[in-house]
């Protein structure tokens, strides 16, 4: 599109009647065809569309650029390359907004209930508008974690032909000569209240640890969902991984625009591509390179969007069967960069597909196979790599995946826990029960947390909070103070992708609707045991329910939009979906 005002008519022009040779199976020629059309094609030529706009596919470029997060900030230069990749390939562009929530700034506070709300708002509005609007196509565009599922649900619902755009991942920062990251700044919170850091030097490491744009660098959840959005086919392979403010960023975006004007012309929708298959390849990437637990919880909800039967349960067999082979923050020490650097997502995903622990036949979004998309991507084999954060299927950092889901009398309906290394496998111990995030970060600041403690948080589930906060602070304090080896944390919320150790969310049923979790006493014995998927607790079915007669509990907020999700969100072992037509109780 020029964006320039169309040329004034002679009136001696010969008069037309709109636009046309636009097929009629295209939703935009609903507002764009025939004489009827003309007061919609009017207020298009105000934003300088011509003719030739008018009579191509429309699509639309979903943006949630915003000042409040580095992940974000730079997402119009990243929407306006995709803008221009699809005008240079012949359709129409539009863009539009959407919101978005700051995880690592609302961390700790009651604001970080927004977060998971976020996931569902951002679905709606951009389901709204190519609804309303009657798009043909989209490019949606992820930066701050939650945007990813977000985008990739509403492509799922609207079964538009789509294509999902990362804004890419920030660089590490630099402290005392070794890189650091958000995540570094969080532990350190912990090691100032333990004595072991100065407040002087977490102010230094507090300066340095962001030095520009984009998503938070390691493993966590906005670098895990990218990562999954090549492994599932929403985006082309070797995406995800550019920095955000590299030039290759921007050749990713226009590549991106140029492929939604094909997917649109060949009429190629998410509902062709997803499949079972494709949500396992989804799992396999996540297991195999220590990806957040809280791609879970996002995949289980696009799979209910799509109508795809995937159960939490798979996640431990596909874990079984797959070993993880990147060590990556938060459990290693190297970030996305890193890998860039190295050819990508395409790495990992070839060393799965050789090892027949990928389906290859799966479609992606460009029409072709994921093993096609790879053979032709060719990326370099581990074992040619110098890179000791790699490793080799039959040589694995760890013999199965990294995800694992625990089931017991505590969590009938399961809870995940995310392993990064092998040696701590059980944990025994007298809970610490805390009714919120905030009591429990209250006595871990303290100091009060000691070797084999036990901490259980309640009633930050999905309808609880509601909106199932993370709680980064407390297990960055925990690690700080160098217990993530050896304390326990659990709760029916969530933990961000940057936490490490023996840490355990999405504990089912959530403690507001009943589940055991809301039983629990100071000084119960909890069970944690990996190698036995299991999280219990030393109760009869009969005490548990003699301790749950009374519970009633009121909501927390009783109006606005908190309410209206508080009302809304189903259970965290079905994704906390709210769509009541997707797959939940």
């Amino acid at each position: 599109m020029s964006h320039q005002e169309p040329e004034p008519r002679d009136d001696g022009d010969e008069r037309s009647d709109g636009p046309v040779d636009k097929p009629d199976d295209l939703p935009s020629s609903e507002v764009t065809e025939g004489v009827e059309k003309a007061p919609h094609r009017a207020m298009f030529r105000a934003m300088g569309y011509d003719d030739e706009d008018l009579s191509s596919p429309m699509v639309g470029v979903a943006n949630p650029a915003a000042d409040i997060t580095p992940c974000n900030v730079h997402l119009d230069d990243v929407a306006d390359a995709a803008y221009e990749g699809i005008d240079d390939s012949g359709g129409m562009p539009i863009e539009f907004g959407t919101i978005t929530i700051s995880d690592a700034i609302s961390m700790g506070t009651e604001g970080m209930k927004a977060s998971l709300i976020s996931r569902e708002v951002i679905a709606d509005s951009v389901e709204l508008v190519s609804f309303g609007e009657r798009m043909d196509g989209l490019v949606t565009i992820g930066g701050c974690d939650k945007n990813m599922p977000g985008m990739m649900m509403a492509a799922i619902r609207t079964d538009l032909p789509s294509v999902f755009l990362y804004g890419g991942s920030i660089m590490p920062g630099e402290h005392d000569g070794r890189e650091i990251t958000i995540q570094n700044v969080f532990e350190g919170v912990g090691a100032v209240a333990e004595g072991e850091m100065s407040e002087g030097e977490l102010y230094e490491m507090e300066q340095q640890a962001c030095p520009g744009a984009g998503s938070c660098g390691g493993m966590f959840t906005a670098n895990t969902m990218a990562s999954i959005s090549e492994a599932i086919g929403f985006a082309p392979l070797g995406s995800a991984s550019p920095p955000a403010e590299d030039e290759a960023r921007y050749e990713e975006a226009r590549r991106a625009g140029e492929l939604a004007t094909e997917v649109v012309e060949a009429r190629r929708r998410p509902s062709d591509f997803l499949s079972r298959e494709s949500f396992e390849n989804a799992i396999a990437l996540q297991v195999a390179v220590g990806g957040s637990t809280n791609a879970v919880l996002h995949l289980l909800a696009m799979a209910a969007e799509a109508g795809v039967d995937l159960d939490i349960e798979d996640f431990n067999e596909i874990s079984k069967r797959t070993p993880k082979i990147a060590d990556l923050q938060p459990g290693g020490e190297k970030v996305m960069n890193d890998l860039h650097e190295v050819g990508g997502v395409p790495v990992v995903l070839d060393a799965l597909y050789e090892a027949d622990l990928l389906h290859g036949d799966a479609l992606t979004v460009t029409g072709k196979t994921l093993g096609e998309e790879l053979e032709a991507y060719d990326p370099p084999a581990i074992e040619d790599i110098d890179a000791d954060y790699l490793y080799t299927v039959d040589e694995p950092k760890n013999e199965q995946g990294a995800i694992r889901i625990l089931t017991g009398n505590l969590a009938p309906e399961g809870a995940v826990i995310k392993i990064s290394g092998e040696e701590y496998r059980r944990h025994e111990g007298p809970v610490r029960i805390f009714d919120e995030e905030s009591e429990a970060m209250k006595y871990v600041q303290e100091g009060r947390v000691e070797s084999g403690d036990v901490i259980g948080i309640r009633n930050e589930g999905p309808r609880g909070g509601p909106g199932m906060r993370e709680m980064l602070g407390v297990t960055s304090a925990v690690a700080g103070q160098g217990h993530a080896d050896d304390v326990a944390l659990f709760t029916d919320g969530r933990f961000s992708g940057a936490t490490r150790g023996f840490s355990i969310g999405h504990v089912a049923p959530e403690a507001y609707v009943g589940g055991p979790i809301a039983a629990l006493e100071d000084g119960d014995t909890i069970t944690i045991d990996v190698d036995e998927l299991e999280l219990s607790v030393d109760l009869s079915d009969e005490e548990i329910e003699e301790r749950l007669a009374d519970h009633d509990p009121e909501p927390n907020y009783e109006s606005g939009v908190l309410a209206k999700y508080h009302r809304d969100f189903g259970s965290a072992a079905n994704g906390a979906v709210t769509n009541p037509g997707a797959k939940w109780e």
